[in-house]
């Protein structure tokens, strides 16, 4: 853990390095493209840089920072998930997922998570530390570098030629293990990276970052110039369950959440999400409808649903699909938009932790 990580380097910062080494500043945008347009996955395949570069970067500078440790995919082939060692020995979990054109990376922000919310998987285990920027940003690429690789592969066996594509993985959440508010300057960090128009170039459009209410980061968060999407793990409309289920709120109690995501929405004039995991006989009557309704009234906003993804050894379960239906019904009739979201990955337990979980019950058995 000792060497610098070449992802966790700004593309000044990258210069600021190269130019202490003597090296002409054309370089930085070589080692640049090679990393976030190329997807290289080791220096030796940096091609057009001098050995004795390839050869100083190898010896001083990391570029692997994570080591797949156990893959599942689901019956569809649509879901992969992914365990990852880091390398101080902390693992982390990240997704996959396709949905026609849409590849989108489901990743993690901190090994564990410090939140404790009831109902995650993650949430028990607890927190081992912050990701930094760049195993944040290796998620992504990971998968992106997979997907690319995949289709030369398939087409070479075809017979023919294939254009890679421009961006083998098309959206960002920032939904996996750990609270990315509370990691906020690496977070941020990874998405200006992401972004980069010198580099993978995603549309900011297509980055959600997903908070159980840290005000102060929401805060910070209307303050930025990038319009990624907000999105909020509501999962109740009054403290006294919300405080059971995310207990954040006796921090940060729906008063005081409610206030900065309107100054949220008035400032930066986007759409927040509200993701609300439906649980059996807990958060999902139709009085509960009626009050999350409330609670949401005149506001810029759309509401996820989500059937709970259940944890093993846990008492809570999804609700049924006759109770989520009527659940969405009654707050489309008050005039709240409302999806369903599919549970991808159902047949994996791709909530994230569980995968992780697992491999710390072998360990140690």
């Amino acid at each position: 853990m000792n060497r610098t990580a070449l992802y966790d380097l700004t593309y000044d910062q990258l210069s600021e390095l190269l130019a202490t080494w003597g090296e002409p500043r054309f370089r930085v945008d070589q080692v640049w493209h090679w990393l976030y347009r190329s997807l290289a996955g080791d220096y030796e395949a940096m091609g057009n840089l001098p050995r004795a570069l390839r050869q100083r970067l190898a010896a001083e500078i990391e570029l692997k920072l994570l080591t797949p440790l156990a893959q599942q995919e689901s019956a569809s082939g649509q879901t992969r998930k992914i365990l990852f060692r880091l390398r101080d020995g902390n693992a982390i979990e990240s997704v996959l997922m396709r949905y026609h054109e849409r590849r989108t990376a489901c990743i993690s922000t901190q090994a564990g998570c410090g939140m404790g919310c009831t109902f995650c998987a993650t949430g028990q285990g607890g927190l081992s530390r912050n990701l930094s920027a760049g195993e944040i940003v290796a998620q992504v690429l990971h998968f992106a570098r997979d997907i690319r690789e995949s289709e030369i592969e398939q087409a070479t066996a075809q017979g023919y030629h294939v254009d890679t594509l421009e961006h083998p993985i098309t959206n960002v959440v920032l939904m996996g293990m750990g609270e990315p508010l509370a990691n906020y300057d690496a977070t941020w960090h990874a998405i200006e990276t992401m972004i980069d128009a010198r580099g993978y170039n995603l549309g900011a459009r297509r980055i959600t970052l997903s908070t159980v209410g840290l005000v102060p980061g929401i805060q910070r968060l209307a303050e930025e110039g990038l319009p990624i999407n907000l999105a909020v793990s509501l999962h109740a409309a009054d403290d006294r369950l919300r405080n059971q289920l995310v207990p954040i709120n006796r921090r940060y109690p729906l008063a005081d959440l409610m206030a900065a995501i309107h100054e949220y929405v008035e400032r930066t004039k986007r759409r927040v999400t509200f993701e609300y995991a439906l649980i059996d006989g807990v958060n999902d009557a139709a009085g509960q409808a009626r009050q999350l309704a409330g609670l949401l009234q005149g506001l810029l906003c759309h509401v996820n649903l989500i059937p709970l993804n259940p944890t093993p050894g846990s008492p809570m379960q999804p609700s049924p699909y006759e109770r989520v239906s009527a659940f969405r019904d009654e707050l489309e009739r008050l005039g709240i938009p409302t999806t369903v979201r599919m549970r991808r990955g159902i047949d994996i337990q791709a909530g994230c932790g569980q995968l992780r979980q697992r491999q710390i019950d072998i360990v140690t058995e």
